[in-house]
Order: C-alpha cells, then sequence, then structure tokens
C-alpha cells in the first residue's frame, strides 16, 4: 500500500498543510473516548459549514481509507476551507504555497477541473478524498484512468497533443526555473512529442483511453515519467 508520506506534495496531503501525523502521514489508533469526543465535535462543526459531506461510513465504503482516517482529512480540509468547499480561486492559492519557485496556477487550474468531477466550480470534501484515495491507494489502472482524465482537458474522451503540451509545459512552468539540470526551451516539446509517438497507436492524431492504458503498462519509461508527474499533484 502506498504511504501518504510518499506523496507529501499530493493533493495538499502534507503534515503542515493537513495537520496529519504519525509515519504514514495518517493517525495511530486513538483511545476510545478521544474519538467519541472527536466525533462529537465533527458532527457539532459540521452544522456550521456550508457544504456537509456525505457520511463517514458512506465515505468508508466508497474510498480506500478508514473511518479514523477519514476524521483526519476532514479536520485538515475544514480547517483550510472551512465553508466546507474550495473554489479554484484558492486551489491556487495553497497549492502555489509548495512551489515557490515557480508558476503553478496553470497546473492548478487542470488539477482543480480534475478534481471537480461535476463540474460545480468547487470541490468538496467528497471530491478530495476520492481522488486521493486513488491515488494514494488505488490500484494501477485506476490511477492511469484518472491521469487520463487530468490529460482529456475539454473531457471528450480522448487526448491530442495540444492537451498533452498543455499538461506538460504546466507541470515544468510550476517546477521552475531553478530544476536541475536547467531544462532547455523546447524541452516540453521535445518530451510530448516522444510520449505522443508511443500512445498514438493508430495514428489518428488522438489517444484513446485504451491506447493510454496500453501504452503505460508496457513502457517502463513512460510508467516513470507518469510517476514523477503523480508526485506534484
Amino acid at each position: 500500500m502506498q504511504k501518504p508520506d510518499s506523496l507529501q506534495r499530493q493533493l495538499f496531503c502534507s503534515q503542515s498543510f493537513w495537520g496529519t501525523s504519525g509515519s504514514q502521514g495518517l493517525p495511530r489508533r486513538a483511545p476510545s473516548s478521544r474519538i467519541a469526543q472527536d466525533k462529537i465535535e465533527d458532527e457539532l462543526e459540521m452544522t456550521m459549514v456550508c457544504h456537509r459531506p456525505e457520511g463517514l461510513e458512506q465515505l468508508e465504503a466508497q474510498t480506500n481509507f478508514t473511518k479514523r482516517e477519514l476524521q483526519v482529512l476532514y479536520r485538515g480540509f475544514k480547517n483550510e476551507c472551512p465553508s466546507g468547499v474550495v473554489n479554484e480561486e484558492t486551489f491556487k492559492q495553497i497549492y502555489a504555497q509548495f512551489f515557490p519557485h515557480g508558476d503553478a496556477s496553470m497546473y492548478a487550474h487542470y488539477l482543480f477541473h480534475a478534481f471537480d468531477t461535476t463540474q460545480t466550480g468547487s470541490v468538496k470534501f467528497e471530491d478530495f478524498v476520492t481522488a486521493l484515495s486513488i491515488l494514494l491507494r488505488g490500484t494501477v489502472h485506476e490511477k492511469l484512468r484518472w491521469t487520463f482524465n487530468l490529460y482529456d482537458i475539454n473531457k471528450d474522451g480522448y487526448i491530442n497533443k495540444e492537451e498533452m503540451m498543455d499538461i506538460v509545459k504546466a507541470i515544468y512552468d510550476m517546477m521552475g526555473k531553478y530544476t536541475y539540470p536547467v531544462l532547455r526551451e523546447d524541452t516540453p516539446r521535445q518530451h510530448v512529442d516522444v510520449f505522443f509517438q508511443k500512445m498514438d497507436k493508430n495514428k489518428d492524431g488522438i489517444v484513446t483511453l485504451d491506447e493510454f492504458l496500453e501504452s503505460c503498462q508496457e513502457d517502463d519509461n513512460i510508467m516513470r515519467s507518469l510517476q514523477l508527474f503523480q508526485n506534484v499533484m
């Protein structure tokens, strides 16, 4: 099982941001009295927010987190987003904290819309933990499907070269000018050209989900590159 602390920047899941603890970034077992007190406090505080998340039992069934882990994640989410939802502007401001030497705004824009699966303009706690569950504890197939959805910017079910270029360039912009070794101006384009040539198997100018899954799983270089990109989610 992948440990949350191996992807500290991923989805803001760091100790400083979410207030989590323990060797895996999620809590150790707490005394039953403390758990009961936390539950009471959560229920009282949840009545004060604009959006009340689904019951913990339902989220536990839908994700790979325990009820206790969900309680801790909810507390961290609520601390940063007291209304119970986060809009894109706030999302960008929070994400920028992790990449002070680069411009994370465009990547945060694309990531926000991958989280906002219902396209409402806001991300709820349910959206957050669903994505977190996939990226931290999902199967390879689940992670790749989620990544495909991120790259499919216009949500038409395909990835074209322009979409892939937009995402890759946003990642390089986010990492900033202080990367080592120093990147050439045309590095993102070269990266995309190599990826797209391998993925677009029938050379029709688009990459389908099946092509994406097949290419990623049969090419170790692509999988390693995607893993590096996932580390900045």
